[in-house]
């Protein structure tokens, strides 16, 4: 997608949206799809002001949740991890040891806080230069949407 040919948000990018409002709020940055290692692309990747990271997976449907093989892979690139589902998903389904997040397009609500792993300083070290520079990359793409963009 460039600024020149916008296209329509898939349900899991309009979860995203709203999550990274609430976070944004809470004094969190956020990036989207940000691929912590080969064959690993996460949803929301959020660093907080004290230097947390979190991980949101978006889940717009019960056969999207179902067919997640590899969420638990993420698992160990983050502090805290959340699942963020619309109000009509049935919560039941989401582990119950994970964080959960209801958002909608313009907004969303932690309903509960998962558990907190801290990163060791080495893997915090390397996922946020990943971040930033996945965020950098993101920014410069968008003014200058003409440019090859060289995702990680």
């Amino acid at each position: 997608m460039t600024p020149d040919d916008p296209k329509p948000l898939q349900p899991g990018q309009i979860l995203a949206r709203g999550v990274a409002r609430h976070l944004s709020a809470l004094g969190f940055v956020c990036v989207e799809e940000l691929v912590p290692t080969r064959g690993l692309r996460v949803d929301v990747m959020a660093l907080g002001p004290k230097g947390d990271i979190w991980i949101v997976e978006c889940k717009s449907s019960r056969a999207d949740f179902m067919t997640d093989s590899k969420w638990q892979g993420y698992l160990e690139w983050a502090d805290r991890f959340f699942w963020a589902v619309d109000a009509d998903f049935d919560t039941d389904l989401l582990p119950e040891d994970s964080g959960l997040i209801i958002a909608d397009g313009y907004g969303a609500e932690v309903l509960r806080m998962g558990g907190e792993t801290r990163l060791a300083a080495a893997r915090r070290k390397a996922i946020t230069h990943k971040f930033a520079t996945h965020a950098a990359r993101r920014l410069h793409y968008l003014r200058d949407p003409h440019m090859t963009p060289h995702w990680d």
